[in-house]
Parts: C-alpha cells; sequence; structure tokens
C-alpha cells in the first residue's frame, strides 16, 4: 500500500514556515527545537522539506530561528 502525503494538521493561534535542508540536517534542528522549550514543532514531509509550526505569540522567535537557519546549514525558505 503507497504512502499518501498528508499536510500537518495546524489550528487557529498557530504560524507556520516552511524549508527546505539537507536530510543529514532534520537531527541536528530537531535538536535546536528541543532546546527551545516549546518554540515549535517539526513535520518532516520528506528528507529535508520542513514545516515547523509555533504557536502565534512566539512567530518572532520562530522567525529569527529560521533566518539563524538560513545562515548556518542553508536552508531555503518554501
Amino acid at each position: 500500500m503507497a504512502r499518501v502525503s498528508r499536510p500537518p494538521m495546524i489550528g487557529e493561534g498557530m504560524v507556520t514556515r516552511h524549508i527546505l535542508v539537507r536530510a543529514k540536517d532534520v537531527v541536528f534542528i530537531k535538536g535546536i527545537l528541543e532546546a527551545s522549550e516549546g518554540l515549535a514543532q517539526l513535520f518532516a514531509e520528506e528528507g529535508g522539506d520542513l514545516t515547523l509550526a509555533s504557536p502565534a505569540c512566539r512567530e518572532a522567535e520562530l522567525e529569527a530561528l529560521v533566518e539563524d537557519l538560513v545562515v548556518e546549514v542553508g536552508a531555503l525558505r518554501v
């Protein structure tokens, strides 16, 4: 049976950012998020195709993290 891709279930009061990174960087990013005390949830579509979901009240922090990931690991905003 083939796997069917479904978008993450994101509710009201949440904001998202979609990025592409190398597959080997996913674990690194997950570690950063786990150390960031509830900043965001990580949803991985395939390889390094990631959606980050955060409470709207932490949108500025999420945006700063994404900017840092662009510089540090070459993440691409989608």
